[in-house]
């Protein structure tokens, strides 16, 4: 099975390079292909003709989206579409990577892959888009929703960081930390969901699939957990969401449940407790 990787050499792209055997893989960076770009899209997918694409590149800052449309939209919606058509033309299957802030967190409880989503950033909406192109244009598609994404290489749309480091990174230099407390979600180590993804493309069961790290908290849930697992003493205020005054409205509540993974027997996430001691023993914070 030949494996296109689009973004390898992102957060979660660089954990597919880990997990996914060399002889089947071709790792493509942004130096490789555009997205945006639909005729040197097909290209370099047709002269690699894989039997399966993952597409892992995003416009993900999702602030800086509400005041930049136009480029969230050409990766997000424009781009998932000519890398769409691309598999349609060679005959791929395509794994594209969503988010749980498609859904509105009006429901309170674990949205399932059935839910109807309600995007509510332009973030939001421009993922959401991307997803109702693959489902319109192929047969042969994994969409992956995930949430809250955290792994060893760092976000290449923030700097090269995540959630995680950001919160170490702020300790070291203020003596107190304020985090969003009222924000519910399931974050995930993107070493884990590449393990998923691995498996569940191995199989024949197309459609769309949620895959996160088992359990919820919230942001400020997560960072006390982060200190306590390093057993640091970092003094750590609840704040509101509200009070953050982000730009882009987020969900209150966006637990994604692994529900069609459960379906066909494959859910082999962690608890996401583990998942991030995990990571902090892989970055050498944590000493095992």
């Amino acid at each position: 099975m030949k494996i296109v990787i689009i973004g390898a050499d992102g957060q979660l792209g660089t954990d597919l390079v880990k997990i996914f055997p060399k002889n089947e893989l071709v790792p493509l960076t942004i130096y490789d292909v555009d997205i945006t770009d639909r005729a040197k899209t097909l290209k370099v997918i047709k002269q690699h003709s894989p039997d399966v694409v993952i597409n892992t590149a995003a416009y993900n800052h999702v602030d800086k989206c509400e005041d930049h449309e136009v480029p969230a939209f050409a990766v997000n919606t424009y781009g998932v579409k000519y890398v769409a058509e691309a598999c349609l033309e060679t005959g791929a299957a395509l794994v594209h990577i969503s988010t749980d802030y498609v859904f509105d967190g009006a429901k309170g409880s674990p949205y399932l892959e059935t839910d109807q989503p309600n995007p509510q950033s332009i973030y939001a909406i421009s993922k959401y888009a991307g997803e109702q192109c693959v489902k319109s244009i192929l047969n042969k598609y994994f969409i992956v929703r995930s949430s809250g994404l955290y792994g060893a290489a760092g976000c290449l749309g923030k700097g090269g960081g995540n959630f995680v480091e950001g919160m170490l990174k702020r300790a070291a230099s203020q003596s107190e930390l304020k985090v969003v407390a009222d924000e519910i979600l399931a974050p995930t180590y993107s070493l884990d969901l590449a393990k998923n993804i691995y498996e569940l493309i191995k199989t024949k069961h197309y459609g769309l699939y949620h895959i996160v790290n088992h359990g919820s908290c919230s942001w400020y849930d997560f960072t006390v957990k982060i200190f306590e697992l390093l057993d640091r003493k970092v003094v750590i205020h609840r704040l509101t969401a509200a009070e953050f005054k982000a730009k882009a409205k987020r969900p209150q509540y966006s637990v994604l449940k692994n529900a069609n993974l459960e379906k066909i027997g494959l859910d082999k996430m962690r608890p996401w407790p583990e998942a991030l001691k995990a990571y902090l023993a892989e970055k050498g914070h944590l000493k095992t």
